[in-house]
């Protein structure tokens, strides 16, 4: 390797995230891809998880199809769910006061760091709905005594629960209580009932088929938890920046980049600097070995474009960084977020590049999708094989 950051193109910068981020097209010259097309056999949804440490997944159907999206050839929604439950994915409100799809060790780790703050941010919305804290710690304690004594609870269960205990939750109080109760630590969704997912007991909090009986083991110190989950985001993102991580997270910039720092000097291969359009990004390498991240010496092979790529509504590869000019200029964020209500629809990728959003069911008469202007009419037909392709539902 040189000693300075390695210089690369935008194109070939989008192209390293479609990579890393487990969306890489086909090696075969085609210009589309289907789920699962370029996943290694290694790629359950699972591991595919664990090595992205979570996705954003407050639209369950959508988190559920970029998880598949990212896993080995074939896999099937239900083969998503089956993770679920089996315990070895679970969904919580992690960070940024959104739900993400995670696994039991990094839903403890992700809490630990970020639930105290998403917690006290949240305390004038509480105070509103008339949630002071005797109520929380009273909810707390009925929800994990009957946690400790079932198997989960639908969220209309667990609502009945708290009516029959004459915890009051009319409004909104209901929904505020379930993401107040899991920024504590004390349940999260986990598997499923039809097409609902059950609250069940987080780490420590007791009962069966929780956090803690799943991870097991002693807690992760809390440095240690950060500098981990920042090797795996820039593994599993790359190329992007410390203040992408930093908002990701929803941490303040200053311990994440300490963070940072410390990870490049106790291992100084895990994270290498490149250079896009003069800013200064990072890859890297996932501690479980190379085929989870980058391998530098490989940048240079990252010429060939690619060609249309679909992906579900909030995906990562839009709203996996503070700063998306890499990927979306203006017009096309409009077509993908049209309006003020931060609902991210799901995107058409060219060459990594956003162009537009399609439907997997349109209604009589629509287009399924909708690009932005000037895209050429072959790229408009590979869009359409794309979306008549899409074997997720």
């Amino acid at each position: 390797m040189p000693s300075g950051p390695t210089d690369l193109a935008p194109d070939a910068a989008r192209r390293l995230r479609l990579r890393t981020q487990g969306l890489a097209l086909p090696d075969d010259g085609s210009s589309s891809a289907t789920p699962g097309d370029d996943g290694p056999s290694s790629a359950t949804p699972g591991n595919v998880v664990r090595r992205m440490v979570a996705l954003q997944g407050q639209d369950l159907p959508a988190v559920l199809r970029a998880i598949a999206v990212r896993s080995r050839p074939g896999t099937s929604i239900d083969d998503v769910r089956a993770a679920f439950d089996g315990g070895e994915l679970v969904r919580g409100w992690t960070q940024r006061g959104t739900l993400f799809a995670t696994t039991p060790r990094d839903l403890a780790a992700l809490v630990s760091l970020t639930g105290e703050r998403v917690t006290h941010l949240g305390r004038r919305v509480r105070e509103a709905e008339g949630l002071d804290d005797a109520l929380v710690d009273r909810a707390e304690k009925i929800t994990r005594e009957a946690l400790a004594a079932s198997d989960g609870f639908t969220r209309a269960e667990m609502i009945d629960l708290w009516q029959q205990a004459g915890v009051p939750i009319e409004g909104q109080r209901g929904y505020h209580l379930i993401v107040t109760l899991a920024l504590r630590g004390v349940l999260h969704w986990g598997p499923f009932a039809g097409a609902q997912q059950k609250m069940v007991a987080s780490p420590g909090a007791g009962g069966s088929g929780g956090v803690g009986d799943v991870a097991g083991g002693p807690a992760e110190e809390p440095d240690a938890a950060l500098r981990r989950i920042a090797r795996s985001y820039i593994a599993s993102r790359g190329p992007a920046t410390v203040d992408d991580l930093a908002w990701w997270l929803g941490l303040p910039k200053t311990p994440v980049r300490a963070a940072v720092a410390t990870l490049r000097e106790t291992e100084p291969d895990a994270v290498v600097d490149v250079t896009v359009d003069g800013k200064v990004m990072l890859i890297g390498r996932a501690a479980d070995g190379p085929d989870s991240g980058v391998e530098p010496e490989r940048l240079p092979g990252l010429a060939e474009p690619g060609g249309v790529l679909l992906v579900p509504g909030f995906d990562e590869i839009v709203l996996g960084y503070q700063d998306r000019d890499l990927v979306a200029d203006a017009e096309a964020m409009r077509t993908v977020v049209p309006f003020t209500n931060g609902i991210f629809r799901p995107a058409v990728l060219l060459d990594g590049r956003l162009v537009g959003t399609w439907r997997r069911a349109p209604k009589a008469g629509e287009a399924p999708y909708e690009l932005v202007p000037g895209i050429a009419g072959q790229v408009r037909i590979a869009v359409d094989q794309a979306v008549a392709a899409w074997p997720l539902g």
